[in-house]
């Protein structure tokens, strides 16, 4: 099952993407480089609750 989850810069803190994700596959929280329109430069963004 697909569940819904919220992707947040770790440099200014702003909720970026929406994603879903795979529990069974990816269990832990998901973090990947993304470009952040508020800092506008890429950065490394983890999943939020």
């Amino acid at each position: 099952m697909r569940t819904k989850i919220t992707l947040a810069c770790t440099e200014c803190q702003q909720r970026n993407y929406n994603m879903t994700k795979d529990k069974k596959t990816h269990p832990d929280r998901m973090e990947t480089k993304k470009y952040c329109r508020f800092c506008k430069k890429h950065t490394m963004h983890k999943e939020t609750k």
